[in-house]
């Protein structure tokens, strides 16, 4: 008998609301394969950070089924979902004082308090692979507060893949960079692709500046609905885009890298956008 290749995550017309019965995802239907590296698009109130919250098992649907990692919602202990799940998020904490090191070691039971009785050499040799792979290597015994925001994000990275998760999710990595900051963060998640092709991932994101060059399938979300989905070529189009954001866009791909600006013969009359006609 053929084995079937299994989806990571499969949601079939997921639907989630709040107590007030607003909608705030609706009827998503959606298939991650093994090694797939998804970006999720839209303006804000779009629904990202629901449909993140949804896959990282932080949250059950209103309506439909989830199953994520072969555990269906409401069949499953969430908690054990969660601890199979690597989450990269800017506004996680670390403890300023901590080492590189230690901040990573951290994620291994996916922790803030540091417990140096349960890490051994193995332990400390993997957080330290981890590091180099992220372009952290050289920071040796140097507090967390003395790191910029960039540095602190790849460490955020390291830590989240410590516990050899089998799924990674990334909630704007990008948030708070400058110029160089990004490019080493996107540099990083190349070298991770690299490393762990088969590790899925699912990037949430505002700019398609933000990607690096191995996202392979994209979803465009605008208010609370999935308006497209499928081979990042085929997505990241100056149509689709402009139809999600609201907005005339202009994309262009170059060697993998995306750029989106504001489409030709726009201004902005007060509040509104109006197209010029002449």
């Amino acid at each position: 008998m053929e084995n079937r290749v299994r989806p990571v995550v499969e949601l079939d017309a997921v639907t989630v609301r709040t107590p007030e019965r607003k909608e705030l995802i609706r009827a998503i239907d959606w298939r991650v394969m093994p090694g797939e590296r998804w970006v999720v698009l839209g303006p804000n109130g779009a629904g990202k950070t629901t449909m993140l919250s949804v896959v990282g098992a932080e949250r059950h649907p209103s309506e439909g089924t989830a199953t994520v990692l072969g555990e269906t919602f409401g069949r499953t202990d969430m908690r054990e979902l969660r601890s199979r799940i690597g989450r990269v998020d800017p506004s996680a904490r670390m403890l300023d004082w901590l080492t590189p090191q230690e901040a990573v070691l951290t994620g291994l039971r996916n922790i803030i308090w540091p417990r140096w009785d349960d890490w051994g050499p193995a332990d400390y040799r993997r957080a330290q692979e981890l590091l180099d792979l992220v372009g952290c290597g050289g920071f040796g015994d140097r507090e967390i507060k003395t790191l910029s925001h960039g540095e602190r994000q790849r460490i955020r990275i390291a830590r989240a893949l410590i516990a050899d998760p089998e799924l990674l999710l990334l909630d704007e990595p990008a948030t708070g960079l400058d110029f160089p900051a990004r490019e080493a963060l996107l540099a990083s998640l190349d070298s991770l692709s690299a490393s762990r092709p088969d590790l899925p991932t699912i990037m949430v994101s505002h700019h398609l500046e933000d990607l690096p060059t191995t996202v392979t399938h994209a979803m465009l979300l605008r208010d609370g609905a999935v308006l497209a989905q499928g081979p990042v070529d085929e997505m990241l189009t100056s149509e689709l885009v402009t139809a999600c954001f609201g907005f005339p866009i202009d994309v262009h791909a170059w060697n993998g890298r995306w750029t989106a600006r504001a489409a030709a013969g726009w201004t902005l009359d007060g509040r509104e956008a109006v197209v010029e006609t002449h």
